[in-house]
């Protein structure tokens, strides 16, 4: 468990505990793919339009940056144990439901669910990463357990599809949501009972915990930070498989066996980029400092995607995607890392749900963004933008650390002198 301090105490149960969040988020990620894997083919049989489709993807969005906001105060409530097993059973039920769905509306409304559902498993991610490892321990382990997602779109397409051709699209819905429901049954076994949450005269009034959040400048930084530097994750994961085809002139089955090593540079540089702050943190490094210095290398990185926008041979473009990719990873772990650097544990879920919902929200405004370049023909430009935002979301990012002193005055975190120290 952690004091508010955020100084971990260390229990044997702490990699168990970080091995079945890799499991959750792989799980995550199967049943958040699976829609657009079977996209067709469902289409097909309950006769969707394109325009009624974009409509449940944007519901799912829709729902899942609004859920962002409110998962991480219930994880703060209820403690990682409860709130994670309520989380993963309802999504897993929403995917269930995905797959009892007979007309678009349905459809749509299942997907809303499984968008509600979904933001807890990194909520409660971060307070277990927070609560359990020390400084110099909570990088790699949160940049293991988030390996969870890029391998989860790897296994994705092989699983979901194979499940599909086999038994029909419906049960590939089925697989999926009773696998959540199975993997509660382990969580609940191995993660140990905690405290009972307090009782509402005796818990801080919820007024003056979001006033404080509210107040908080180095969280609103953070939270722009990753509303600026997400899109081009969202960007490489949505439309440069459509750029391969439609550009350049690729198959489908020429992007699904090449595609891959861009999500396994993301694998690598999740993993990688968190055991490269927390072995700076292990020579002496301040955990604050090791995750900006992590960051800065990704930010002076990325911006070689630029590249891409002239059209160069497919082995190249695909070196660069894989590069941005490894880059992204690494600034992504490290910043959320940050979080539990700079705030208590009683907060850093809420903290957590907040910057969350800034990352969904400028994945979302960017899609506008990318989708009218893309329809005027200018494909390239898009690539262009994407080499930029790094380099701006680094400096922003440092900016909030900067200002961690004086937020500090609203939300204890760590000492104002380590903070300052870190910077």
């Amino acid at each position: 468990m952690a004091d508010d301090t955020g100084e971990a105490k260390p229990d044997r149960l702490r990699w168990v505990l970080l091995a079945l969040l890799f499991v959750s988020t792989v799980i995550n990620y199967l049943d958040r793919q699976a829609l657009s894997i079977l996209a067709t083919t469902i289409q097909a049989d309950l006769g969707m339009s394109d325009s009624a489709y974009a409509h449940i993807v944007q519901a799912f969005l829709v729902a899942y940056t609004v859920a962002y906001l409110l998962a991480g105060r219930i994880t703060d409530w209820l403690g990682s144990r409860v709130a994670l097993a309520l989380f993963v059973a309802w999504w897993s039920v929403a995917n269930l439901l995905t797959g009892m769905a007979r007309s678009a509306f349905e459809l749509g409304a299942a997907r809303f669910a499984l968008g509600l559902g979904e933001p807890g498993n990194y909520t409660v991610g971060t307070k277990v990463v927070s609560e359990r490892f020390k400084p110099s321990e909570k990088g790699l382990a949160y940049g293991i357990y988030t390996a969870g997602a890029m391998v989860g779109a790897t296994l994705a397409p092989p699983l979901i599809g194979g499940v599909a051709l086999m038994y029909g699209w419906r049960s590939a819905f089925v697989v999926t949501g009773a696998a959540g429901l199975l993997w509660m049954a382990g969580w609940m076994w191995f993660h140990p009972k905690e405290p009972r949450p307090a009782k509402l005269p005796d818990a801080e009034p919820e007024a003056t915990r979001w006033g404080r959040l509210l107040r908080d400048r180095t969280l609103w930084t953070l939270v722009l930070a990753r509303a600026i530097a997400d899109p081009v994750w969202y960007f490489y994961l949505f439309w440069f498989p459509k750029y391969l085809n439609d550009v350049r002139g690729m198959s489908l089955a020429a992007v699904a066996s090449l595609a891959w090593v861009v999500y396994l540079a993301a694998d690598v540089g999740s993993i990688g980029g968190g055991a490269i702050s927390s072995a700076l943190v292990k020579r002496g490094m301040a955990p604050a400092r090791s995750r900006l210095v992590a960051m800065a290398g990704a930010a002076i990185l990325a911006p070689v995607g630029l590249a891409a926008a002239f059209e160069p041979a497919l082995w190249l473009l695909f070196s660069i995607g894989s590069a941005v990719a490894f880059a992204h990873l690494i600034f992504q772990i490290n910043i959320s890392t940050l979080v539990v650097d700079l705030y208590p544990s009683s907060y850093v879920a809420t903290v957590s749900g907040l910057i969350g919902a800034g990352s969904a929200l400028g994945g979302m405004l960017s899609a506008q963004v990318v989708a009218g370049l893309v329809s005027s023909g200018h494909f390239d430009r898009s690539f262009v933008l994407m080499a930029t935002l790094h380099p701006i979301a680094f400096g922003v990012a440092w900016l909030g650390v900067k200002l961690a002193p004086r937020s500090s005055a609203t939300i204890v975190a760590v000492p104002a002198t380590q903070v300052a120290s870190s910077a």
